[in-house]
């Protein structure tokens, strides 16, 4: 959220202190933004761009700030030996600057300088970040960019010194790889982070892509036989990495964007894909473009997971499935909690038994069930004006 030098979403940032006057308003509108939902019982998570920064005016100079009357500023050996394929290095001996004796500790990243997470003074300027981000403005939490760009135990220690409310990571990579990178994180026997669950959102573009909901239950690879599981399904270490897997169906970077370019988006069955990942286990992560198309049927969803007790360690069974629909039941204390039957829900009606189940909501390819044990009154209408029969 903070100044990039010009109009830019935020990846290219520049100021970590200093200036927030950014390309979505000022540092006070942020301030007001932060507070307002912060009154409401929200919290804000701060999209933190640590991997690479940019430059001022040369290839290895960076912004000097102050902090808590401490001043910070990353110099030229601040900067991986390696970064941009030794193109740095170039420059910085053409101009008589040197960088750090130390490769990237992850992936590269052109464009921009990699910065070097070994170095003492970065880990400084790191840290003076996070909790600027945390007690000045008063963000919640971080979701890290590009975490496969420097090792996983710098985010283990950058956590456990801010203590964020959560932390997600960027890992966008094999479950494999994801689950290694959250072992990374591991600070006194206790993991600091969780990470997107990226074969969640393929396995279920997979199911829609193919018109066959039983692909809801297979891994993500061409043909559906493979490990690649989404952290949340049973079958990747019987559901250990669950409660740190925030789930998606859609994001700024897989969906379709204005110049055509995407990366395995959402092409249709927008209502069943988030009717699916909010019955199921993990942390849950709206797509801001669905919530605006479809507000009253997605906060519906919303109020019956949390109605039945879902949560990121809850468990579920498959119930019944085929290529025209697929049911699971979610359990919390191994108790059963919500049945969601995504698909044809006409054709499964008749297995659901009206003495355990009530249907409370049905939409376009999906419905949701809870059990008449609970003994409560639903509503199946969010809070507003609603025009017209309901």
């Amino acid at each position: 959220s903070g100044y990039c030098g010009g109009t830019s979403m935020g990846y290219a940032d520049l100021y970590w202190i200093n200036n927030y006057n950014s390309s979505f308003g000022n540092e006070q509108e942020l301030r007001t933004l932060i507070s307002t939902f912060k009154e409401k019982g929200i919290g804000t998570i701060a999209d933190v761009v640590i991997n690479h920064r940019k430059n001022v005016s040369n290839w290895v100079d960076f912004p000097r700030e102050t902090y808590k009357g401490e001043t910070y500023e990353m110099v030229s050996t601040d900067i991986c030996s390696d970064d941009d394929d030794g193109e740095t290095k170039k420059w910085a001996d053409k101009n008589g600057y040197s960088l750090s004796t130390n490769k990237d500790s992850g992936e590269g990243w052109g464009g921009m300088r990699d910065l070097d997470h070994n170095s003492e003074n970065v880990q400084k300027c790191v840290k003076a970040y996070l909790d600027f981000l945390l007690n000045d403005l008063g963000y919640t939490g971080f979701r890290y960019d590009m975490v496969k760009g420097y090792k996983a135990s710098f985010t283990a220690q950058y956590n456990s010194e801010a203590k964020p409310q959560f932390s997600v990571g960027e890992c966008w990579d094999s479950s494999n790889t994801i689950k290694s990178w959250i072992e990374g994180t591991k600070t006194d026997d206790a993991l600091q982070s969780a990470a997107f669950d990226f074969q969640f959102k393929y396995v279920v573009r997979n199911a829609v892509d193919k018109s066959d909901w039983t692909w809801l239950s297979k891994p993500n690879d061409d043909k559906g036989t493979g490990n690649n599981w989404p952290l949340v399904n049973t079958n990747l270490d019987q559901g250990k990495y669950r409660r740190y897997a925030v789930t998606f169906v859609e994001n700024h970077d897989t969906e379709v964007r204005p110049d055509g370019s995407s990366n395995g988006p959402l092409k249709k069955d927008t209502l069943a894909a988030n009717a699916f990942m909010l019955a199921m286990p993990g942390t849950p992560c709206v797509f801001m473009k669905h919530w605006q198309k479809y507000p009253t049927q997605i906060k519906a969803m919303v109020a019956a997971r949390k109605a039945a007790g879902v949560n990121n360690e809850s468990s579920y069974a498959n119930f019944r499935s085929n290529k025209d629909y697929y049911a699971i039941v979610s359990k919390t204390n191994n108790e059963n909690r919500l049945l969601a039957v995504i698909g044809n829900v006409a054709a499964i009606e008749q297995s659901v038994n009206t003495q355990q189940w009530v249907k409370v909501l049905e939409g376009y390819h999906y419905a949701y069930y809870l059990p008449t044990t609970m003994e409560t009154a639903y509503a199946d209408l969010s809070t507003g004006i609603h025009q017209g029969e309901q």
